[in-house]
């Protein structure tokens, strides 16, 4: 419903997102969770709510677990998996229905003490353990710590300010008899955000196992159906059914010989269900010789260069009329002038996947602008900088070596072609939140 009250396009990557801002706690709602049950546990009268949000890290789980699981954080428990290649070994425990078990250090506040002591974690079926001597594993040093069955786990927001973690990676095992107020509440830190996002992932894996890829399955089920068909020259085409069963732990598409943790990048399932198509006639076709489809690509390539050359041709006062200065505002993509602080926030907060992106104004420099770019967990900032040449306006982030008619056409380049930038433009942060 809220999908088509806001006119958004219709993906996987909507979401609600739980917020206790009194807590400084927010987490994201999976698929199968009853939005009334959630809410009849909020405490009376406190600044819970719901916000409608995209997040591009929902299912990154089944997309890019190789990364996703360092291999220094993966346990391998059994000797028989000690000659297995660590993408192999995580697959393993992803067909077979189980979870590895997750190691490594955090921060961990004590119940009613403010200072916050460094221990060695394992995450097992059974709980979350620390170990009171060091790195041993020996029964008798190892601390049950968390049942995440009759728990919800959070993201820590503004950790620093509510909580004095020792970093901002922080985040909260919050059980459901807890209501109200921080007492009972289980506060952990990370030291980077790459160890956060593995225990968060772990985490849901152990709580949810089967469960949650049954939610990625329907969602990709979803996107699979025909969508309205508008004068493009590639249209998505629901795939064929496959008889053979998926492993819970890879995408479905490709075929059962194909690993998800395989070195190659794989595609999605709405990117192979692109067919080239001829609209020059009366009715579409669809271009099934390989050598047709390969000459309908040129010409379109052709076309757009010739469209390039025909904006850059426009006389100096087209380019530099305020509907073309401004046009830009118009985009989803752009943000204003929005911090760098804030620009972080915002896309941490819908998911730090690589190419994830917005453009916001530069603050240091008044007439820039600024591309923020998300790529392996971090947040990158590219200046864009305008200049004239020969009366002509135009943008550019390498010093003029590669220029833009406007900002929209620097975006449009970048979704197709990764130019100076670590990865191309793939997912912009959206505004909407309800």
């Amino acid at each position: 419903m809220l999908v088509q009250r806001t006119h958004a396009l219709h993906d996987h990557s909507w979401a609600l997102v739980e917020l206790h801002q009194h807590l400084a706690l927010e987490r994201c709602l999976e698929d199968h969770e009853s939005v009334v049950e959630v809410q009849s546990a909020w405490p009376l009268g406190a600044d819970s709510r719901f916000v409608f949000r995209k997040n591009f890290a929902k299912y990154e789980l089944f997309k890019s677990n190789a990364s996703l699981f360092p291999e220094v954080m993966v346990s391998s428990c059994l000797e028989a998996n000690k000659s297995m290649a660590h993408s192999e070994l995580i697959q393993n425990f992803l067909n077979s229905g189980s979870c590895p078990e997750v190691q490594g250090f955090l921060q961990l506040r004590e119940a009613g003490r403010k200072v916050w002591k460094r221990f060695y974690f394992s995450l097992r079926r059974s709980g979350l353990y620390y170990s009171t001597k060091g790195t041993s594993k020996d029964p008798r040093h190892l601390q049950y710590f968390a049942d995440l069955t009759e728990s919800n786990i959070y993201y820590v927001t503004q950790g620093k300010k509510h909580y004095g973690t020792p970093t901002e990676f922080g985040f909260c095992i919050k059980p459901y008899k807890v209501r109200s107020g921080t007492k009972g509440l289980k506060l952990l830190c990370s030291e980077d955000e790459q160890s956060r996002t593995c225990w968060m992932a772990a985490f849901r894996l152990f709580k949810y196992g089967m469960q949650l890829y049954r939610n990625y399955q329907q969602a990709q089920a979803r996107l699979s159906q025909p969508p309205w068909i508008g004068p493009t020259a590639l249209v998505s085409v629901p795939p064929a059914p496959s008889t053979a069963p998926v492993p819970w732990g890879a995408p479905p598409g490709p075929p059962a010989a194909t690993s998800p943790l395989s070195p190659s990048p794989q595609r999605s399932v709405s990117d192979n269900a692109l067919v080239a198509m001829d609209f020059s006639g009366c009715t579409g076709r669809v271009i099934e010789n390989p050598s047709e489809v390969l000459t309908a690509a040129l010409e379109e390539a052709q076309a757009w260069r010739k469209k390039t050359t025909h904006r850059y041709s426009l006389p100096a006062a087209c380019q530099t009329s305020p509907l073309s200065a401004a046009i830009h505002r118009t985009q989803p993509w752009f943000h204003g002038r929005i911090s760098r602080e804030d620009t972080q926030q915002l896309i941490g907060r819908q998911g730090l996947v690589d190419g994830v992106f917005l453009v916001r104004e530069s603050q240091r420099n008044p007439k820039g602008f600024v591309l923020s770019l998300c790529h392996l967990q971090k947040v990158k900032h590219y200046l864009i900088l305008p200049s004239e040449e020969e009366g002509r306006l135009y943008f550019t982030m390498d010093d003029g070596q590669t220029r833009f008619a406007d900002l929209i056409q620097l975006v449009e380049f970048h979704q197709i072609n990764r130019g100076i930038l670590p990865c191309k433009l793939r997912h912009y942060c959206t505004c909407v939140a309800l």
